[in-house]
């Protein structure tokens, strides 16, 4: 069993920068491929960038590639994700998300492929 819960969100001015965090419960974190997506109003909720267990292997949605970094610490139980040159049209709730699957058993930019979730934060990019 794996608990998630985001922070780091808030509201901020195209070409700020934010990291937001994801901090996991449970002893299994370390070996969990990690995601992170996202939610804007009135759109379905997509992926933005996931993370292999050892923190060796990511990949990002084509929208963020080059301008967020997501990273992990096992040591402290927490994935992050670095937001830079934030867009109007970055504005969401950002979710983590875990899975047992190894990166590469997975289809990692699906939702369905996450069993644990946290409760989001929001971002709010103005113009």
């Amino acid at each position: 069993q794996v608990q998630l819960v985001e922070s780091g969100g808030g509201l901020v001015q195209a070409g700020d920068s934010l990291r937001l965090s994801c901090a996991a419960s449970g002893r299994t974190f370390s070996t969990y491929t990690m995601g992170w997506f996202r939610q804007a109003p009135g759109k379905e909720r997509e992926f933005v960038a996931v993370i292999s267990w050892s923190g060796g292997t990511t990949d990002y949605a084509d929208s963020v590639k080059g301008r967020f970094t997501i990273s992990r610490d096992n040591a402290k139980n927490t994935v992050y994700l670095q937001m830079n040159s934030l867009k109007p049209e970055d504005t969401a709730v950002y979710y983590c998300a875990a899975t047992p699957r190894t990166y590469y058993s997975t289809n990692y930019s699906q939702i369905r492929s996450y069993g644990y979730w946290g409760q989001g934060t929001q971002v709010t990019v103005s113009s």
